[in-house]
């Protein structure tokens, strides 16, 4: 209860339209040989809602999942469904930072917009890693600075970019595993700096809408493009 009520308290002044999103779940550090576990899911954190994946937005289970490990290319990695996520592992076979992204286009439209879900998420094998986000292979991403489990009250800093370049005064979304919310704009270089209070996985997202996109997309005409971007991190007390 009192989880509940700090929640709707933190939550006044907040935005309430949530938009689903797609977002990948693992662990943010490795160990070389043994396998790290993947899931990916559709809904909105924020409020506990992973939709079935039966019920996922158009073709979204579709999706690709992308695994780039150190000084290799990247490579698809088989998915397996659950019942609300689709499954995943790799094996890393050295210490390095590895990367995971999504990024899927809809078939359908929303009306005469098209969709694009991304999410990227960042493995630290050996030692926590300093994200390069050019190393990132997705045009639109929010991501920490830092690959590492992070701590209760204390400062994280993340990272907002669209095709290669920091997202200044941007609005980006932070889900705690509590069920709050919050809107956080973005500094000129695109960085933000947030002091989580509850442990737990956190998740990252920001959106972009490009009102002047035109084209055919899978035979239907479009006016506009939307983009929806996630990552999460961890919190430890």
């Amino acid at each position: 209860m009192k989880s509940l009520l700090l929640a709707l308290l933190f939550t006044l002044g907040t935005s309430q339209l949530f938009a689903h999103a797609l977002w990948i779940e693992t662990s943010t550090s490795g160990k070389a040989g043994k396998a790290q576990q993947v899931k990916v899911y559709y809904g909105e954190y924020v409020s506990n809602e992973r939709e079935e994946t039966s019920k996922w937005y158009s073709d979204v289970k579709d999706f690709t999942l992308w695994l780039t490990a150190p000084g290799k290319e990247k490579i698809k990695l088989s998915t397996t469904p659950g019942t609300n996520f689709y499954a995943a592992s790799f094996t890393p076979d050295t210490d390095g930072t590895y990367v995971l992204t999504v990024s899927h286009e809809a078939k359908e439209l929303g009306g005469t917009t098209k969709y694009e879900f991304l999410s990227t998420a960042i493995v630290a094998v050996g030692k926590p890693a300093v994200i390069d986000h050019a190393q990132i292979p997705a045009s639109l991403q929010v991501h920490t600075t830092e690959a590492k489990t992070y701590k209760t009250n204390a400062p994280v800093k993340f990272k907002a970019v669209q095709n290669g370049k920091p997202l200044a005064n941007k609005t980006v979304s932070v889900f705690s595993p509590e069920g709050w919310g919050k809107e956080i704009t973005t500094d000129e270089n695109g960085m933000v700096t947030f002091s989580p209070i509850w442990p737990g996985r956190y998740v990252l997202e920001v959106s972009a809408m490009d009102k002047t996109a035109k084209g055919t997309h899978h035979g239907k005409d479009y006016a506009a493009a939307w983009q929806g971007a996630t990552s999460s991190f961890e919190v430890a007390k």
